[in-house]
C-alpha cells in the first residue's frame, strides 16, 4: 500500500487545542502511580469539532512557562475537576469542599492569565468557569445545595443531571447554542460574586450562574455544565475551533487559517 506524501489540507488547517488535565493516582497493569488523566469525551469533542487535542497536565509553572505552552496552541480548554482552593478567593474551606489541588490551580491560573493577555481563544468547562472567575478576582458558592435547597446539580455517583438553562439572547453563548439548552450538570459549587470584566450570559431558573464570557477578548467563554457529555451537541467546541482557526491564521508564521 502506498502512502501519500501530500499534506492533508484539513490537518494542515486544524487548530491545536490544549486541554488541562487531572493529576491523579491511577492504576494500570502492575502500576499504581500519579498520572495525567482526562476522560476521552473531552478530546473526542475537540476532534469532532475539527481541532487537534493536546493534553496539558499540571506541572511547575510561571509566566514564561505558560507563554511557551501557549506558543504551541491555537486555543485552550480549562476542563472540569476538583474544587478550586477557597484560599484563592479569601475564604476558609467548607466541609464539603475538596482537598485543594494547588498545583492544578496555579497551572490553570497561569494559562488563563497568559491566554487572556495574548487573546488566545479559550473555553472553560465546569471547574473551568469557576477557575476563570477566581483568576479574575471573583468568588464561589462553596456548597450550592445550601444556596438552592437541593442537589439538582450534584446527584453524585457519576450521574449527570439535566437542568434547563436560559441564555441571554445578546450573548456570544446564545450565538453558539441558542436561547435555551438542557445542560448536563455535575457540580456542587458555582460562581457567586462575578469578577470584574466578566459578563453573565446564562442562568438556570433558580438564579445559578451557568455561563460567563469575557467581552474584552475575541473568544472567552465558560460554562458551568458539561457540554462534552452531550455527544449530539458539540456547538461550543465548534465555536472554539472556529475562533482558534482565526487566531492561527493571524498569529502563526505559516499564516494557515
Amino acid at each position: 500500500m502506498s502512502v501519500s506524501n501530500e499534506p492533508n489540507p484539513q490537518a494542515v488547517s486544524a487548530p491545536v487545542i490544549g486541554l488541562t488535565t487531572y493529576l491523579e493516582q491511577a492504576q494500570t497493569g502492575v502500576w499504581d502511580v500519579k498520572a495525567a488523566f482526562l476522560p476521552k469525551v473531552y478530546f473526542d469533542a475537540v476532534n469532532r469539532a475539527g481541532g487537534i487535542a493536546v493534553l496539558l497536565p499540571p506541572q511547575p509553572v510561571d509566566a514564561v512557562v505558560a507563554g511557551r505552552i501557549l506558543d504551541g496552541l491555537d486555543g485552550l480548554i480549562i476542563t472540569g475537576g476538583k474544587d478550586v482552593d477557597p484560599a484563592r478567593y479569601g475564604q476558609e474551606a467548607h466541609p464539603a469542599t475538596d482537598e485543594p489541588r494547588k498545583d492544578r490551580d496555579a497551572w490553570e491560573d497561569a494559562l488563563l492569565t497568559a491566554a487572556i493577555e495574548r487573546e488566545l481563544p479559550f473555553l472553560g468547562i465546569c471547574r473551568g468557569a469557576q477557575m476563570l472567575n477566581v483568576a479574575l478576582g471573583g468568588t464561589l458558592h462553596q456548597h450550592l445545595p445550601e444556596v438552592v435547597g437541593s442537589t439538582r446539580y450534584s446527584a453524585g455517583g457519576g450521574v449527570f443531571n439535566d437542568n434547563d438553562v436560559q441564555v441571554d439572547e445578546h450573548s456570544r453563548v446564545a450565538g453558539l447554542i441558542g436561547g435555551v439548552v438542557t445542560a448536563k450538570s455535575y457540580h456542587h459549587q458555582s460562581i457567586d460574586r462575578v469578577a470584574e470584566g466578566l459578563v453573565v450570559s446564562a442562568r438556570s431558573h433558580d438564579g445559578t450562574i451557568q455561563a460567563v464570557e469575557l467581552p474584552s477578548v475575541p473568544f472567552g467563554v465558560a460554562v458551568q455544565w458539561h457540554p462534552e457529555q452531550d455527544y449530539d451537541d458539540i456547538r461550543l467546541f465548534e465555536g472554539l475551533v472556529v475562533a482558534a482557526r482565526t487566531y492561527r491564521g493571524s498569529h502563526r508564521p505559516d499564516g494557515v487559517a
